[in-house]
């Protein structure tokens, strides 16, 4: 059999965009064997137009005739394309800001490009995988390249404590995850594909058997830590202040869209015997990760572990969506996730500048910035601000679409609890604010008042100064021009077969129904 009928059975045009990051990143590794340090001047670039090229095939994969391939293996629907489109944007945008980063430390740039690259192709692979092999080694691909970044800065005695904590919790958790996977194989008579699965355990005609329910538990864990949900978090705080922060920026977002794209895939398809029980349990999660990330984040001095127990809350925050089971909740997940791209790794692209310039990132340390750097605080402030939830940022339509699809579906608790941790996250990040342009010049801090001339000049400070006001710019027109992106996430809900089948309900807010016309 040739390559082209092969191609063509196993309907290969479904991975077109992963099929590009491939070619990157071979290109990156022998051009890195052939020319050594020096290639760092292109290797970046090249990883951006991979990453733009695999978001470019996404776009032309939209509403795809037949988005099922490899026999059942990997769904291309337009659910999976929103998904994978966010992760290797993240991809894109973290390249940037890690140029400087990386070289400053005298570590290799083509290698940690390569390895981001892989953990990019992992979660892609993640958000289509719709059998249980598939999605096994796609989640250990991403995890095992998430593994290698977080302990990249190899002389860091706290980055290797990072990938150490990072690596044997993980390791726990695939493990855990696995023996979920095998209890489906076993309970299902032997099948991996996810529709197979359901249909083999629904049509005994019986109750859920307990080993379903035990399975729904151990897949649940698994999901849990990749998403960062309490009590799955414990890793959070110290990985992030440990590890590089661009590898910090691109977890936040890339590994966490990658967990909830494997959540709402493996539960909704796998798990409708028991879908009471797995609605409740990550109303669990979404209360305690909304309470514990927002409240712990108000006694953090470190801007790294801030940041940290905020992405814990804004994981609470995008599970109310989970939760509600409507096309109206998914929507406003996607919508949320596809800002929370922009505000969250411009954020860390302002702590990153700060972190070269002071050697330092003391939230005290922040105080009287905005006389010596103004760019950086508007910066830093707007994605703040964003993440807060105040309007008219991206941010703020965010929360009112997912609050809004919980109210009308009668979430009200949850929706309660939101609002209320909203508003305790509204003050760490105001206090932020504060430091930086409250403060009069004899309260400027020891690092602000000995902060160096700015130069964008130096190498790997202009891609980042671009990458800086791109997410600024996306973070303010993204809430006030937010039709066009909630129109996208609506109609890769509605496009799904998947959850048009599961029965989800469409309850779109007036707000959504704005946000369509």
């Amino acid at each position: 059999m040739d390559l082209v009928n092969l191609g063509a059975q196993l309907n290969a045009g479904t991975i077109w965009p992963e099929a590009v990051l491939v070619v990157t990143i071979l290109v990156i590794l022998v051009g890195d064997l052939i020319q050594g340090r020096s290639s760092s001047s292109w290797t970046p670039y090249a990883a951006m137009a991979g990453g733009l090229g695999a978001t470019a095939a996404l776009v032309l994969q939209w509403s795809m005739v037949n988005p099922v391939g490899f026999l059942g293996a990997f769904n291309a629907d337009d659910l999976s394309i929103v998904f994978r489109g966010i992760i290797a944007l993240s991809a894109v945008v973290t390249v940037p800001m890690a140029i400087r980063y990386v070289e400053q430390s005298g570590t290799s740039l083509a290698e940690f490009l390569v390895i981001l690259l892989t953990a990019t192709l992992g979660g892609m692979f993640l958000s289509g995988a719709s059998e249980l092999v598939m999605i096994f080694v796609a989640l250990e691909t991403l995890s095992i390249s998430s593994y290698l970044l977080t302990g990249y800065m190899k002389r860091d005695p706290r980055s290797n404590e990072a990938a150490l904590k990072y690596l044997l919790i993980g390791a726990a958790s695939s493990a855990i995850f696995l023996y979920g996977s095998s209890l489906l194989y076993g309970l299902s008579g032997g099948e991996t594909r996810l529709e197979a699965i359901a249909t083999s355990i629904v049509g005994d005609g019986t109750q859920a058997p307990i080993g379903l329910v035990v399975a729904l538990v151990f897949v649940i864990a698994g999901i849990a830590f990749k998403i960062a949900a309490v009590p799955f978090h414990q890793w959070t705080p110290d990985v992030y202040e440990g590890s590089p922060t661009p590898v910090v920026a691109f977890l936040s977002v890339g590994s966490k869209t990658a967990g909830f794209a494997l959540a709402i895939r493996l539960l909704v398809t796998a798990f409708p015997l028991v879908s009471e029980q797995w609605h409740f349990v990550f109303t669990a999660l979404a209360i305690l990760s909304m309470v514990l990330g927002n409240v712990v984040a108000l006694a953090q001095t470190s801007m790294k572990r801030l940041l940290a127990y905020s992405s814990i809350g804004q994981a609470g925050f995008l599970m109310i969506g989970l939760v509600v089971d409507t096309d109206a909740g998914y929507a406003s997940m996607l919508y949320y996730l596809l800002v929370y791209l922009f505000m969250n790794l411009g954020g860390f692209t302002c702590v990153i500048l700060f972190s070269l310039r002071t050697g330092t990132d003391q939230i005290s340390e922040y105080g009287g910035l905005y006389q010596k750097d103004p760019l950086l605080t508007l910066g830093l402030s707007v994605c703040l601000l964003s993440l807060g939830g105040i309007p008219p940022m991206a941010g703020f339509f965010g929360k009112i679409y997912i609050f809004w699809a919980g109210w009308q579906a009668g979430a009200y608790g949850l929706v309660l609890v939101g609002l209320v941790t909203s508003v305790i996250s509204i003050y760490y990040y105001i206090r932020v604010i504060k430091m930086m342009v409250v403060k009069e010049p004899q309260e400027m801090s020891d690092a602000v008042k000995n902060y160096p001339a700015i130069r964008w000049d130096l190498p790997g400070l202009r891609p980042m100064q671009v990458s800086l006001i791109l997410a600024v710019v996306a973070t303010s027109l993204a809430g006030i021009l937010s039709n066009p992106l909630f129109t996208i996430a609506n109609n890769a809900v509605i496009q799904t077969p998947m959850l048009q089948s599961h029965g989800a309900q469409v309850a779109v807010s007036p707000i959504a129904d704005t946000a369509q016309n």
